[in-house]
């Protein structure tokens, strides 16, 4: 969850030559200790298109193409969907009670994932969405989708690289929640406001992630199209940000360090 411990780099500083680093916020951090750091970028930036199209997302996923359409992103580990599954299936639910003509996409990682998605629909009286479930494609959905909510971690940056307005949202148990709070260094747990320095993307987390809420913070964010507008914008440029041709500059960083080594 992105903490630091200064006496973790000073570590790092006496057993490496040079750390490649993903995000530009964390150069400083390394060369305040003393650590070689050379910014790469990040390796999703390369990948995602800068302009993704989503008619031809929507077509690929057989989607429908005139109506809302809500990724679901509930998490990539069984963990996660035990404490978020049913919180992102009753949202949904509760949104579609406001926003008629909605359509839900919800990729999944693992057969695992995808079955303990399908139990929290059951369980929950559910069937009734208009849900799209998927193993894998979650960068198709996210191309085709209008909105996110989506489950903090790294599905937080590819969602900001699709130019995908999104509410952040997180939930695990008592203690190891407990556990992660006590380790931030930072106010936001979603990349894309660590990268932004401030609260540009709701973020919802622990007992604040309820049904009620996030269904709320979604049916808010797509009633304001301003701030909808501000989230984009900003993405586009954290994508012009982490564009380095991140595959190229680690290979020139490793080989100066290798050739250094050998001269």
């Amino acid at each position: 969850m992105w903490a630091w411990r200064g006496w973790r780099i000073k570590k790092i500083a006496r057993a490496v030559n040079r750390i490649l680093v993903m995000f530009p916020f964390e150069q400083p951090l390394y060369e305040k200790a003393g650590v070689p750091v050379t910014y790469v970028g990040h390796p999703l930036a390369d990948i995602i298109p800068q302009n993704p199209n989503k008619e031809e997302a929507r077509a690929a996923l057989r989607l429908p193409a005139k109506k809302l359409i809500v990724a679901l992103l509930p998490g990539s580990r069984r963990s996660e969907l035990h404490y978020m599954a049913s919180a992102f299936v009753l949202a949904a639910h509760r949104f579609r009670q406001e926003i008629h003509d909605v359509h839900f996409v919800c990729p999944t990682v693992t057969r695992a994932t995808r079955d303990l998605f399908e139990r929290a629909v059951h369980e929950n009286q559910r069937t009734d969405l208009p849900l799209t479930l998927l193993f894998g494609h979650s960068h198709e959905a996210l191309a085709a989708a209008d909105l996110a909510l989506v489950a903090s971690g790294t599905a937080t940056l590819e969602t900001a690289l699709f130019k995908t307005p999104m509410v952040i949202a997180y939930r695990q148990s008592p203690i190891t929640w407990r556990l992660m709070r006590s380790m931030l260094y930072l106010p936001y747990v979603g990349m894309p406001n660590i990268l932004a320095g401030e609260r540009l993307v709701p973020e919802l987390l622990q007992d604040e992630a309820t049904p009620a809420a996030l269904a709320a913070a979604l049916l808010a964010l797509w009633r304001d199209k301003p701030a909808r507008e501000r989230q984009v914008a900003r993405f586009h440029d954290f994508h012009h940000l982490l564009r380095q041709n991140t595959a190229e500059k680690a290979a020139e960083a490793v080989l100066g360090v290798l050739g250094r080594g050998h001269g």
